[in-house]
């Protein structure tokens, strides 16, 4: 399987690039959000193609009780039913983090225009990383991908989280922690 044609940052004229990382620090505060509800911190938002904020969410699996309840799942939710239409070929994700298998599938399914993410996922990253669902054969809708966006300040914040939430001696180290 080939690797996702992610856009380098290097391609990105000045104004894209700052238009990204704006969008990406909102999403870093609706993680910090969902930090303090004891979800993982991840956060979206859905922009439309005029740059207009159509929806913004935060994980809140634990606060809900609701497996789906990942932040790109409820942002696309909203989305749909906002715009009263599942299609949202006009749109843009931004997310703090690379999406899930789940994630991925509902962007693919929404026809979502382009996603654009903070950091890789090492562990369930279904854009590049550990799958590639949007190059797949069970994708039919070609995805705009631009990874790295703040990346550093979104992998950090989830290696707090994770380090505050780990048990001392604990073997697992998520997200690249030595």
């Amino acid at each position: 399987m080939s690797k996702k044609k992610v856009r380098s940052l290097k391609e990105l004229n000045y104004q894209a690039y700052l238009k990204h990382r704006y969008w990406m620090g909102q999403c870093l505060k609706l993680a910090q959000t969902a930090a303090t509800w004891g979800d993982v911190p991840v956060g979206a938002v859905m922009i439309d193609r005029q740059g207009n904020l159509i929806t913004e969410a935060a994980n809140c699996k634990e606060k809900n009780q609701d497996p789906t309840a990942h932040a790109e799942m409820i942002a696309i939710r909203a989305a749909s039913q906002i715009q009263q239409n599942w299609h949202l070929n006009n749109y843009t994700l931004y997310v703090t983090l690379e999406p899930c298998p789940m994630c991925a599938g509902a962007i693919l399914q929404a026809r979502i225009s382009t996603l654009v993410y903070g950091t890789d996922d090492p562990k369930t990253g279904a854009i590049r990383t550990v799958a590639n669902l949007p190059d797949s054969n069970l994708s039919y809708h070609k995805l705009k991908v631009i990874a790295g966006i703040r990346e550093l300040e979104c992998r950090q914040q989830l290696q707090n989280w994770f380090e505050s939430k780990r048990i001392p001696n604990s073997s697992s180290k998520p997200f690249g922690l030595k």
